[in-house]
């Protein structure tokens, strides 16, 4: 199990929304958002039903991004 640096506040991430420019808010793992218990759940057994093929396996963690501006939604994989 790697570590997230976007998870643990070691670093950030600036990504600008791709449909008006504004800068993309951090709104954690996307993982969290699927059911009222996936926050408590084992961060690489959510890896494995996440829908991302590759993310267990090459050591990724999906954060959630929204813009603030359109509220465009981008899943942003954050390498750990």
């Amino acid at each position: 199990m790697g570590m997230c640096p976007l998870c643990n506040g070691f670093d950030q991430v600036r990504a600008q929304c791709q449909n008006c420019g504004s800068q993309l808010e951090n709104k954690g793992r996307e993982a969290e958002y699927y059911d009222d218990y996936s926050p408590y759940m084992p961060i690489d057994m959510m890896k494995l039903e996440d829908g991302y093929p590759t993310d267990f396996k090459n050591g990724e963690c999906p954060h959630l991004f929204v813009c603030p501006n359109c509220g465009i939604e981008q899943v942003i994989q954050v390498e750990e």
